[in-house]
């Protein structure tokens, strides 16, 4: 297997799964700030021009809740429960990509992608929206975790790893996660994992 990433948050994921199953994949950096994820060798494979992408033989996968769970597939994982857990699984994988994660990663967007990438300086306005939007779905997720280790039965899944991607940057970022202890409990929890708190392999060439 190739895994193709950079060091943002939807490659974090993946590398993070890798990671913690030790699955037997080749790294490949791809630059953003070179703009390689938009060459046409790298299109070829995922036509979106975004990070990650896995070769696994034949097949070619992109996005990274797709690439997380085929790992935990092929290794035979509970991180990707086959039992009647899925369904719930499922459900937060789809509230972090179309709720949670996508305020979350605006604040991202503006604290850290901007300067990284020197496209201008913070929207205050734009971000102090995106804190009350996170505000409000991060107290449905507080109320989820009062009396929960993790997101879905007694294990770790990948939904904990998909919901809690942007909470490592989120001092940097702006994100209000002090106000939700739940929910800080439940990061905690995660950055007792190696391959939460180091995810990424080397890279040779400068972030």
């Amino acid at each position: 297997m190739k895994l193709y990433w950079s060091n943002v948050t939807s490659p974090r994921k993946a590398c993070v799964v890798a990671k913690y199953l030790q699955s037997p994949v080749e790294y490949a950096y791809v630059d953003l700030d070179r703009g390689e994820q938009k060459a046409p060798e790298y299109l070829a494979l995922n036509p979106n021009g975004k990070v990650p992408t896995l070769v696994d033989g034949t097949r070619v996968l992109w996005e990274s809740d797709a690439i997380m769970c085929h790992l935990a597939a092929r290794s035979d994982s509970d991180l990707w429960p086959q039992d009647d857990r899925q369904i719930d699984v499922l459900r937060w994988l789809s509230w972090a990509g179309q709720e949670f994660n996508p305020v979350a990663s605006q604040l991202y967007f503006e604290y850290i992608i901007k300067p990284r990438f020197n496209i201008g300086e913070p929207d205050v306005d734009a971000a102090g929206r995106a804190q009350e939007a996170f505000r409000q779905l991060a107290a449905i997720l507080e109320n989820h975790l009062q009396d929960r280790r993790w997101l879905v039965g007694k294990t770790l899944t990948v939904a904990d790893f998909s919901l809690a991607i942007t909470l490592p940057y989120a001092e940097a970022a702006h994100i209000p996660l002090a106000e939700f202890p739940a929910i800080q409990r439940w990061h905690d929890t995660l950055c007792e994992i190696d391959a939460w708190r180091e995810p990424f392999p080397e890279i040779a060439v400068a972030a």
